[in-house]
Formats: C-alpha cells, structure tokens, sequence
C-alpha cells in the first residue's frame, strides 16, 4: 500500500532536522527568493537579509512553543498543552503583514506554511486532545521541521542553525518548569529528547568546531538536567537547565557570521521565556484570562436580552440593561484585560454598546439588530482571544443560554423567532464559531452526532410546526448533549467558569420575563436555576463550595432572591443584577483556586529572565541599537512580573511581552520600520522608534543626592557591592554605628531604597537620595533622583538595632533586595 503523505513526513522528519547543513530543502519558491536576491543592490539585500533574520527568530519563538505543548502533554497536562497549540496557531494567524509570521512563511514556501498549519492543529486535536502523545511528538516534530526549513531558505545555513541551538537551550529549560511543578518524571524525559535531538542534529558538530567550550558546556549540563531529574533534586535541575541556556547561547554568538542575527534570536530565545512562564502557571488550571472570557459570555447574552425586550416595546428596560452592560463593562477586570488581549474587539465592543443604546432609545429596530450583532462579533473576537483552547467550552454554556431563550419564546408564542434563534445556533455551528463544532466532534463522535444530527434539527422543526412535545425532548437533548460536552472536554475549572456565565444569564431571563409581566415564569426560571446548581452543574457546585464558602453562600442566598422577588411581586432586575456580581465573582474564585499553585513558580522563571537579560551580550546590544525598543522591553518584562506576583492579567501579559521581545528582533538588525506589529507600548506607539544611538540611554538624567558620594569612604567598615541585579552580600551583620558603602559594580544605575515598614520602629528612614519615606524615593527616583552609578556609592551609617531590610527601585522585580543585621 502506497504510504500516506502524513507518514513520509514523520519518517523524514529527523533526517530533514538533521540535513539542515548543506543543500537547501526550502520547496517550491526558493529559486525566486535568490532570483530576487540576486537582481536587488547591495543596501537593498543587506536590508532583506536583516528582516529575514529578524522573521527567522519569530518563528523560533513558535517552534519552543510547539515543544512546550508537548512537554505540557508528556507531564499529564494535555489540556493545558492543548491550549498552548491553540493560542500558537491564533497567534501565527494573527501575524499580519508583509513581514509577519505568517505571510513570509507563505512566502518562504507554499509546502512548509501548509504542513505546519495541519501538524499544529494534528497536535492539537489528534494528539493532545486526543491523549495521544506518541502522535503528539510525531505532529511537534513535523511542524518545528517545516519552520525550520523555512528558517534555512530564508536567513541560510549559519542563522538557521544558531537558531537551532537556541531552541534546544530554550527546551531543556522546559525540564525545569516541569521539575518546578513537581513531574520528574516528564522533566527527564523532556531532558533526555533535547539531548537526543541535539546530538542528530548538523549545529551539533558546527558547535564542537566552532565552540568546543560552549559544547562541552552544554551537553554536560543537559546530561545533568536529567540525572537531577530522575533524582528528583528540583533545584539541581533549575541550576543546571539555567547553565544548558547559558552556553547554547554562548554558543549561538561564536556561531553568527552577523552578531545582531544572533542578537535577534536571543531576543526571540527570551520571548520562548515568557511563554515557558505562562505554560508553568497555566498547569492545573485556567488563567484568569479564562475568567475575563467568561464574564464577556454574559455580556453577550445580556446583549440579545436588550434585543428581546426592546422587540416586546419594553424599551425603557432594554435601554437600562444596555447602560447597565456598559456600566459594569467599564469597573469590570475584563475591561483592561480585553483591551490588551484584542484592541479592535475592544474598540468593536463598546461602539457596538454605543449604537444599541441609541437604537433602543430611538426605537430603531433595524439598528438594535445590527448593533446586537456588533457587540456579538467583537466578542467573539475577544473570547477566543482570552479564552484559547477552552473557548468551545464557553460557546457551548452561551449556546445553552440561547436555547433557554428560544424555549421562553416559544411559551410565549413565538415559534417562529424560537425556530429563528435555533437556525442561528446551527448556522454558528457549522461554521465552527469559537472551535465549538471541531473540538464536540473530536471529543465524542457520538456526543456530535446527537446534538447536530438528532436534537438541534430536531428542535428547529418542532419550533417550526409548534410541536410541543417535540419542543420539550429536543430542548432538553440539546441542553444535555451540551453539558456532557463540557463535562468530557473540560475540568472542573472551566466548566465551572462555563456554568457560571450560563447561571447569570438564566438569571437575566428571569429579569426580562418579570419585566415583561410574567412572574411565575421568572420564578420557574429561578428554581429552575437553583435546582440546576443544586444538583452539581457539571462539577460547579462543589467546586465554588471548595474555592470559596463566602461566595457560595452568597451565591445561593442572591439566587434565592430572585425567586423571592418575583413570587413578592417585586422588580426582579435589581436582584438579578446582585446574583451576577456573586457568579461572576464565583467563576473567578474557582479560577483562582485551581490555576494559581504554580504561579510563584512561573513569576520565578521571569525573575530568572529579568536577571539574565540585564548581564546579557543581548542588553548592551539592544540598547545601542534602539533605546526605545530597549525601554519597551523592559517595560513589558516588568510588567508581566507583576501580572504573575499579583494576579493579574496572565494572558494579556505575555503577549504584550512577546510583542515587545519581537520589536526589539527587529530593532537589532536595523528593520524597525518593517516591524509587523502595530504596537500600543510604551516608546512604540504611533510607529516612531527613535534610537537614542549612544548606549547611555537615561542615566545622564539620573542623580544621586546627599548621601550619594564618589568612590568608596576610607572609613567604611563595610562594602556591598551592587552587581547587575543583585547586592553582594545580600545579607550582612554590623555593629551598631558601623558605616555601610554600597557601591556601584556592573549593571544600569542602582538605588538602596529601606522598606518603610521592615526596618526598626526607631530607626529613621533611609534611602539614596536623602528621602524621608519610601513613598518619596520611589518619587524621586522617577524623577531622577537617588541613583548609584558607576564610580559612586551610597553611605549610610546604622545607630539603630534590629533587622533593616532594603531594595533596588528598577531592580525589585528581578530580586534585587538585601538585609542589614545591626548588633
């Protein structure tokens, strides 16, 4: 039998990684690509050259997190290495432009976009989702091969192959976040397939040629990642993974014909970082992002409760709950969380608002149609873009949210719109809005089978000829046959966030049929409700009794209102609106509970960047080349620290730091302007990228301040140096009245800045710059004031016992902190 096309790739695939030296493998389009080459001037080509490099790099990125999904797999976390695929494939059909991602591998070759494009979501479905990870690994290595010949046909063989090394320093590090999770197991499994990897591979004897140091380095150091594994010794793993990086990067640079090329891969190297960090903390459960998606959910069922209304001439209401939805949008923790994940959805939805508020007052009902299908869209857009992998899960729950709508129709007489909203249901279907169809086919052919074929049409030919019976088994199959899809493809934690929008938009059907004068019915839709939670709700219940008691009573005391309200004869609306506030509060404290164990571990991790990056070849190079691509860089990494020590937005986070790692790819090799990005960072807004050229970016703004002394005192009884991101010694203990110097040894400019509240009650606060309070140097500081340079050292003499502990301003996030023991 003649072997598929699938099967030639994965016994090729090894020897094509392998034969990345020599003869190119680029397919159809590279005798145009050097045709070009060859027929552009000197600068011109110089020019493509860069941007390859820089586009080269970008895919490099892709490729570490094709093996962190596989790595995610091998560690019994298919979910969540699911996720990981899905979010690479949206980010790489996000890619826009000439430049981008995806259009230059179009470009590149026709064969490698295709093959990649299906290995990605093969790994996806028929191996992670699937449990699958023999084809798991078969589908990663497939499509890592096709960027990798794109990578040799575009920057040819040096780049292609320094890039190489970098994503094996990037991948054994992936052994370190699973040793920080706690699998061994995967953790040396995932140690010993780099170092197989790397030994097949041609950068293998071009590295013992070029480097034998940096070689020897880093096959010891894997090697040892795998022995610390199986020895389950965690920080032995993370030591030796860190110095496996260090000297595939070492050895990227010794490499490089052009040094900003390998500048550029380390940059990519640092954004594979990031994504490693939000893989860690996104094992166990969802991020928050998942919560924000939710809460988009309800809004987008609220939406079409505005619509129902103002068609029944409640318009007062309507426009009242369209005001609420914008109201609530604007104080909401998806608000920022949209804006950063999806400006246009963003922008989408609050015009979308806009317009049906205006059209709800004006009584315009072709525009309330079109604005509820606006804010519907945007949505959309937003949801996949938070949500990822478990966006289907929450389809389903507004599929769900829908049917309840048809269903509430129909007892009110209007089959017809009944049998409307069922038909747009299957329309969304078949069109695979939100991967809902794929992912319910690849979970249950059977669970498929029933909700399309049997109850979906089912339901829209009994609304059609008014079949009440028909009505009632179909209604009730496609809300089962939904639930079980939830339940099969999610965990606890999803399908509670799923539950939770489908619980607060029940309890806004209750509204709008109070307020369409039908109590009873909303005090059916209530019990309902309640009975629905009671009973578990796909794992909901126990799962917000676990995470929150608190919320769980409230929860149930705010659904209870609303049965209360309606039998008092009460307005309803107010109740219903305090019920969401309690779901919405539940699905995040359910989030919260199951996503956050590994958090800390992955805010570790880009600690570990942030330290990195600021004694790294790749800084100095960074800045010099464009200091507000440096700036941005920082800006993001810091900010993604914070997202992670605090809770924040993980998802909108890292993307803004990826975004920013790829805008300094192209600001090393001189390529900003063709940069793919329309970038809304600090230093990049508008497209202008200035370059400060010197490398001395701001510190000729810094000051020191009274205590602030050139060299080192004579009569210092103690020294600490301030290394790029550390004090050395972190900890030290004096006498009471000795004098401390701490003074500058490498890095940007310092501060020794007390906290307020860890130093004795009577010693008076200390800081450089001569600020009387932490809040005042933390001011000072970004007014320039309080800084340590070279040459300089900050002097202070301790006449208070106890414990005083201190920090570096711009240091902090990277760890930068030390304690004075005073006898």
């Amino acid at each position: 039998m003649r072997p598929s096309r699938r099967d030639l790739l994965a016994a090729s695939t090894a020897a094509i990684a392998a034969g990345l030296a020599g003869c190119s493998a680029s397919g159809e389009g590279d005798d145009d690509t050097a045709t070009q080459a060859a027929s552009q001037g000197t600068d011109e080509a110089e020019t493509t050259a860069s941007v390859n490099a820089a586009v080269s790099a970008e895919w490099n990125a892709m490729r570490a997190r094709l093996w962190d999904a596989l790595s995610l797999g091998v560690a019994d976390e298919p979910a969540a290495g699911a996720s990981v695929a899905q979010q690479t494939f949206a980010r790489f059909e996000h890619a826009s432009g000439e430049y981008g991602a995806h259009e230059m591998l179009e470009a590149t070759s026709e064969s490698n976009y295709e093959e990649f494009e299906e290995a990605l979501a093969e790994l996806r479905t028929a191996g992670l989702q699937a449990e699958n990870i023999g084809r798991a690994r078969e589908e990663t290595s497939i499509a890592s091969t096709q960027l990798a010949e794109s990578q040799q046909a575009l920057a040819g063989e040096t780049t292609a192959q320094l890039l190489d090394l970098q994503l094996f320093g990037v991948t054994v590090q992936n052994a370190a976040f699973l040793a920080a999770a706690g699998n061994f197991e995967a953790a040396r499994t995932t140690a010993a397939d780099v170092l197989s990897r790397f030994e097949e591979a041609a950068v293998h004897d071009t590295l013992a040629a070029a480097d034998s140091e940096a070689y020897a380095a880093f096959e010891s150091a894997v090697a040892a990642v795998e022995s610390a594994a199986g020895n389950e010794n965690s920080e032995r793993v993370q030591n030796s993974a860190t110095e496996a990086f260090e000297a595939a990067i070492d050895g990227s640079y010794a490499l490089a014909d052009v040094e900003s090329a390998a500048g550029a891969g380390h940059m990519a190297a640092l954004q594979a970082r990031g994504w490693d960090a939000a893989a860690l903390a996104s094992m166990g459960g969802p991020s928050s992002s998942f919560a924000h998606a939710a809460a988009l959910t309800i809004y987008r069922a609220r939406a079409y409760d505005c619509q129902w209304l103002a068609a029944r001439g409640e318009t007062d209401r309507a426009a009242t709950m369209a005001s609420d939805v914008f109201a609530h949008f604007e104080g909401a923790r998806a608000h920022e969380a949209l804006e950063e994940a999806d400006g246009d959805a963003y922008e989408g939805f609050e015009a979308g608002l806009s317009d049906l508020q205006s059209a709800i007052k004006n009584g315009n009902a072709s525009g309330i149609d079109d604005a509820v299908a606006t804010v519907d869209s945007n949505l959309v857009a937003g949801i996949e873009a938070l949500a990822g992998a478990n966006a289907p899960l929450l389809e389903a729950a507004f599929f769900r949210a829908r049917f309840d709508d048809a269903r509430e129709l129909y007892r009110l007489g209007q089959n017809t719109v009944a049998a409307s909203i069922a038909e747009d249901l299957f329309e969304r279907f078949e069109q695979n809005e939100l991967e809902v169809h794929e992912t319910v086919e690849s979970t249950s052919e059977n669970l498929y089978t029933q909700f399309e074929e049997e109850h979906l049409s089912g339901l829209i030919d009994a609304f059609k000829n008014a079949n009440d019976s028909g009505v009632e088994t179909h209604y009730e199959g496609v809300q089962s046959t939904l639930l079980e899809f939830e339940t099969m493809a999610g965990t606890t934690a999803t399908v509670s966030g799923a539950e939770g929008g489908y619980m607060a938009a029940r309890g806004f059907d209750a509204a709008v049929l109070d307020t369409l004068g039908n109590d009873s019915r909303a005090q059916a839709i209530a019990q309902d409700a309640f009975e629905h939670f009671e009973s578990g709700a796909g794992g909901y219940h126990e799962a917000l009794e676990e995470a929150d008691e608190s919320t769980y009573e409230t929860f149930e005391e705010r659904l209870g209102g609303i049965s209360t309200a309606a039998s008092n004869g009460d307005d309803v609306y107010p109740v219903v609106k305090q019920f969401n506030a309690e779901a919405l509060a539940s699905v995040y404290a359910i989030v919260s509970s199951s996503g956050g164990s590994h958090t800390e571990a992955a805010a570790a991790v880009m600690q570990d960047v942030f330290a990195h990056f600021e004694e790294a070849r790749v800084h100095e190079l960074i800045e010099e080349a464009d200091h507000n691509a440096y700036e941005t860089f920082e800006a993001q990494l810091d900010a993604y620290l914070t997202a992670l020590q605090e809770g924040g937005d993980i998802g909108g986070a890292v993307e803004s730091f990826a975004n920013a790692s790829q805008y300094a790819q192209f600001a090393l090799v001189d390529s900003v302007e063709k940069l793919p990005l329309d970038l809304d960072l600090a230093g990049a807004s508008g497209g202008t990228h200035s370059n400060s050229g010197d490398g001395s970016g701001s510190d000729a703004d810094l000051h020191g301040g009274p205590n602030v002394v050139d060299g080192v005192p004579e009569d210092a009884d103690h020294v600490i140096d301030m290394a790029a991101v550390a004090y050395e010694p972190a900890e030290i203990t004096v006498s009471k009245g000795d004098k401390v110097a701490w003074t500058y040894a490498s890095g940007e400019a310092h501060s020794v800045t007390a906290y307020e509240d860890k130093i004795p009650d009577s010693a008076g606060y200390w800081a450089s710059g001569g600020f009387d309070s932490q809040s005042a140097a933390e001011t000072g500081w970004e007014n320039g004031n309080g800084a340590v340079q070279p040459g300089q050292s900050y002097v202070h003499t301790f006449a208070a016992t106890g414990t005083h502990e201190y920090y570096c301003i711009p240091h902090e996030a990277a760890g930068m902190v030390g304690k004075v023991i005073v006898e």
